[in-house]
């Protein structure tokens, strides 16, 4: 019954994950061909629905398909090619929270702070940092199945003990057999992501605690409605990295156990699935509830604003 239960869970969380970073990804595409003005925020969430639908495609999927008892139905290519973008997927989710995460902290920061020259420049670096993230994030990976096809080859497979059954395909264990290296590429880099988003969290968290205190003696009359918009975006970018520290957090405690298992049970691999599966399906909600005023004001102002032609190219 428990097991009936998993697979409903899963399903529901691969189709709604997909509906809502899709029609998400959809509302960014809209905005930038009716040449609405996007923010630079939205442009780092872009990428990061991307990131979240490489890992509902590669994990969720797959993972559902498993939980039908179609175990193993995944050749040795379509393994390595699923776990490298999955892998690709898990960098580029921690590299743009981070990203997102350090440049709100700046753009909030006061003009009297060391962040006073950045936050001019740093809009200016954002779509060259995300294209960095990105290459390093898809060479870096591919490492890991090279590495894998080149020791399969090696030992012809016959002689390989380190490996590890995720359900749909059995793969080689690279953190056993390439600890140093695993340890150098992805561990090193996830934790300073992890690092600085907590910083940059605490930042957010302490600078709108400032601007609250600094309001309370000011009249109401007196004060811009940019700072509650700025508020309201940080803290709606603070939930986001708050959701993804945790989860990711809890994500690593479970792939640690199951390293320590050569053959753990089907509950405990599930139940790592589904929270590795979790922020790439909320957190595609999480930034609607932040844009659902700012696209309708957009929306309003491209019908006022735009001409017929374009409207009817609409």
């Amino acid at each position: 019954m428990s097991q009936i239960y998993m697979r409903i869970i899963f399903f529901l969380q691969t189709v709604v994950g997909i509906w809502g970073n899709f029609s998400l990804l959809y509302h960014y595409l809209f905005l930038y061909h009716t040449q609405c003005r996007l923010r630079v925020t939205d442009l780092i969430g872009k990428h990061l629905i991307i990131a979240n639908i490489l890992l509902i495609l590669s994990k969720g999927v797959p993972q559902t398909i498993t939980t039908l008892r179609l175990k193993h139905f995944a050749s040795d290519f379509a393994c390595k090619l699923i776990l490298y973008v999955e892998r690709v997927g898990r960098s580029m989710s921690i590299g743009t929270t981070c990203l997102l995460s350090v440049f709100q902290t700046i753009m909030i920061s006061p003009m009297n702070s060391c962040w006073k020259n950045l936050k001019v420049k740093a809009p200016k670096y954002i779509a060259f940092s995300i294209s960095f993230c990105w290459i390093q994030c898809m060479f870096v990976n591919l490492i890991f199945p090279l590495y894998a096809l080149y020791v399969s080859e090696k030992w012809h497979s016959t002689n390989m003990t380190n490996t590890r059954d995720s359900g749909y395909c059995v793969a080689t264990d690279l953190e056993n057999i390439s600890g140093s290296i695993y340890t150098a590429l992805i561990v090193f880099p996830e934790v300073s992501f992890s690092v600085l988003i907590f910083w940059a969290s605490g930042s957010m968290i302490l600078t709108l605690y400032r601007h609250s205190r600094q309001v309370q003696y000011i009249h109401k009359a007196s004060v811009s409605p940019r700072p509650s918009a700025e508020s309201r975006a940080t803290q709606s970018i603070l939930l986001l990295a708050s959701t993804f520290m945790c989860f990711h957090t809890l994500s690593c405690i479970f792939n640690i156990t199951l390293a320590l298992f050569h053959n753990p049970s089907w509950w405990l691999v599930d139940t790592a699935a589904l929270i590795s599966m979790f922020f790439p399906f909320i957190s595609p909600f999480l930034l609607m509830s932040r844009d659902s005023i700012v696209s309708s004001l957009c929306f309003l102002y491209m019908k006022n604003s735009v001409s017929p032609n374009l409207i009817r190219k609409m």
